[in-house]
């Protein structure tokens, strides 16, 4: 039998303590991120009589459900504050590192990580959030994990798992002008469907894949999860350890040299066997636009809106009939006739400085024809905006500057899309409600949402 193994594999061997007769493994975890809405987890390991068992190996961040507007008169919300309290309380207690609101270094759980240097190569990386899987753009096995799990791992920096199937998703080629990791992303999504990788982890290669940006790579991650995998990776490489090099909790000096000497073991044997294997060409990416309920629900911008008349499966078109009228829309008609009412650009997939900077420089001299809400990723990547001036664009636009967190993604800390409206949003779900009850969600790259934004409609940017 061969030996040679996928990156997969060797992530999984280096954190493998002992597998039971069924079949799963005890692994253990080298980061446990940590938000307010973890308070059940500490819940039960108070009510064990139990604590932190490696609290240095764990960060809190506040993020789901904070206020991104207002915030420096407190938080309005008495149960929000209570839960942002709490997790100050928590993490307190424990000896745990927070990234509270009143720290600079705050933000999106999801963005913090890897700015501050915690999101390494080889690591396995859980939190109780199911868009972990970001981190894997680093070449880290990270994944989600539910109230219970994250109790565990508080209890015993450790985690029973069931080992996935490996999947390789190439994309070679070169994109053409103005193609967004995004676009990759949903193109990915639209071909294999939104459950197309479950029971998969991804390894995404191929030579456009090489040609992303860390900040592309973690869009592209962070999606891995809407095609129904348990997690996605990059291998590490040159771009990513330029990435790394001087970040706050990164390996200093001779101890990134060998780290980056480690690091560049972890990559897939070259005759590594996969159990399921895709080719995408990027050259025939375009630029995407969701149309419907579920991110698979993705078409070219250029497109039309699906007509079920046309669909023979029954259950299909039952589905294309119940999503359209969820989204309000016409069977056949052009996508960028669709009429947008507001956008957002934030969220853990696209609210780093190069999303910004790719929606400021199509917002740069124009003003938006709809309202709409601009979250920076973190408290850093704010920072940063404003010394490039990137907030003035935004403002200028018409658009409103806030603070840090999951803001519009999630609809569950004020700042929501009104029944009927329908958003252009650069987040990773368009579920129905996700972003407000009755909410409609098109999701597309940040420089897709700013040609919406100056057209009032879906646009080719």
């Amino acid at each position: 039998m061969s030996n040679s193994r996928t990156l997969i594999d060797k992530l999984w061997v280096m954190h493998e303590i002992v597998r039971r007769d069924d079949g799963a493994s005890l692994l253990w975890v080298d980061r446990h991120y940590v938000h307010e809405g973890s308070f059940h987890a500490f819940s039960q390991m108070k009510r064990r009589g139990r604590s932190v068992a490696e609290p240095q190996l764990t960060f809190g961040v506040a993020d789901h459900y904070v206020p991104t507007r207002g915030r420096a008169r407190g938080i309005a919300n008495p149960e929000i504050a209570a839960m942002v309290r709490n997790l100050e309380a928590n993490t307190g207690d424990n000896h745990i590192t927070l990234f509270g609101l009143r720290d600079p270094r705050q933000g999106i759980v999801h963005v913090v990580g890897p700015e501050q240097g915690l999101t390494l190569p080889g690591l396995l990386i859980v939190c109780g959030d199911s868009h972990t899987s970001t981190h894997g753009a680093f070449g880290a096995y990270a994944f989600g994990i539910g109230a219970s799990e994250v109790a565990h791992v508080l209890m015993t920096q450790t985690l029973w798992q069931k080992k996935p199937k490996r999947m390789r998703i190439a994309v070679d080629g070169k994109l053409a002008a103005g193609i967004a990791a995004k676009d990759i992303a949903l193109a990915i999504i639209a071909r294999i469907r939104a459950d197309g990788a479950q029971g998969h982890a991804i390894e995404f290669a191929g030579s456009a894949i090489r040609a992303l940006t860390m900040e592309g790579r973690l869009t592209l991650c962070n999606m891995s999860i809407e095609a129904g995998g348990r997690c996605g990776m990059v291998a590490p490489d040159a771009t990513t350890f330029a990435y790394l090099k001087g970040r706050p909790f990164a390996p200093k000096g001779g101890d990134f040299d060998r780290a980056v000497e480690a690091w560049s073991a972890l990559t897939s044997d070259k005759d590594a066997s996969f159990d399921r294997e895709v080719s995408i060409n990027a050259n025939e990416i375009a630029p995407i636009v969701t149309w419907g309920t579920t991110p698979d629900d993705a078409l070219p911008v250029d497109g039309r809106v699906p007509d079920p008349a046309r669909e023979s499966d029954a259950t299909r078109a039952k589905y294309l009939r119940e999503a359209l009228d969820y989204m309000g829309l016409t069977p056949g008609a052009k996508l960028t006739d669709i009429a947008v009412d507001r956008v957002f650009i934030g969220s853990c997939t696209n609210s780093r400085i190069e999303d910004l900077r790719a929606a400021a420089a199509v917002l740069s001299g124009r003003v938006s024809k709809v309202p709409g809400l601009v979250s920076p990723g973190s408290s850093s990547v704010k920072r940063q905006a404003e010394e490039e001036g990137l907030d003035r664009i935004f403002r200028d636009a018409g658009l409103e500057w806030a603070d840090s967190g999951c803001s519009m993604c999630v609809g569950i800390n004020g700042d929501l899309v009104p029944s009927g409206e329908r958003c252009a949003s650069t987040t990773n779900r368009n579920f129905r409600g996700r972003q407000g009850p009755g909410a409609r969600t098109h999701l597309m790259s940040p420089a897709m949402v700013a040609a919406a934004a100056i057209s009032g409609r879906l646009a080719d940017v």
